[in-house]
């Protein structure tokens, strides 16, 4: 991970929790979080975090979503909720802001077209 030689990294204190292995997949997504078993700290910043840390933890949080086999339906909770603050599927919160604006912008112009489709469709 990339540190600052005089500004060590610093991560935010959120408890880690090892779950066991599931056999079934009845239990909700995020149980099979991958980081809810060892990273958990990297996900939401800390108070005052210099701008190059911040990047590289966001980073590292990112790798971590990677692999994660339940990243989508993380990231989509995060939308749906939305979360504020930390990495969550993969996005940061401005990244998850640009992501709820592009939406919102796909369901005004679909909401046009639907409105104004019918009226093309007849004079045509």
């Amino acid at each position: 991970m990339l540190q600052l030689p005089h500004q060590p990294l610093q991560v935010a204190a959120v408890p880690s929790q090892r779950l066991p292995a599931r056999d079934d997949q009845a239990g909700p997504w995020h149980t099979e979080a991958v980081c809810r078993r060892d990273e958990a700290g990297l996900f939401f910043a800390p108070s005052k975090e210099p701008t190059a840390a911040r990047l590289a933890r966001e980073e590292a949080a990112k790798r971590v979503c990677a692999r994660c086999p339940v990243m989508v339906e993380c990231r989509e909770h995060a939308l749906l909720q939305p979360e504020p603050y930390g990495v969550w599927g993969g996005l940061t919160a401005a990244e998850r802001r640009v992501v709820l604006a592009r939406r919102r912008r796909r369901e005004v112009e679909l909401k046009k077209a639907a409105s104004t489709g019918p009226q093309i469709a007849a004079a045509g």
